[in-house]
């Protein structure tokens, strides 16, 4: 028997977890994962998104996100199940 986990499953038992995401860009999210699909569209409740700001890039903007949100999955570059971010991520920057 193999120990191995496919990506899906593992996306699969982070649901109702908060989750880091770092998007394709400089936008990194963190929130609880509601749900995904096949295409790892991704649901998220409590997010809170962290941005550069345009005119200052050593400046992170942190928006609350109020509503329940989805993210089209072809923008997610990395998922971290249980992160709340690295140190040096941006949103440590704002903490």
């Amino acid at each position: 028997m193999s120990n191995r986990i496919l990506p899906l499953e593992l996306i699969d038992k982070a649901i109702g977890s908060p989750i880091w995401i770092l998007m394709r860009g400089q936008t990194e999210l963190t929130g609880i994962l509601r749900g995904f699909d096949d295409y790892v569209n991704l649901v998220l409740d409590d997010a809170v998104e962290y941005s550069p700001d345009p005119r200052d890039n050593s400046v992170v903007v942190k928006k609350e996100l109020k509503a329940e949100i989805l993210l089209n999955g072809n923008h997610v570059a990395v998922l971290v199940p249980g992160g709340t971010g690295p140190e040096d991520s941006m949103a440590a920057r704002t903490s």
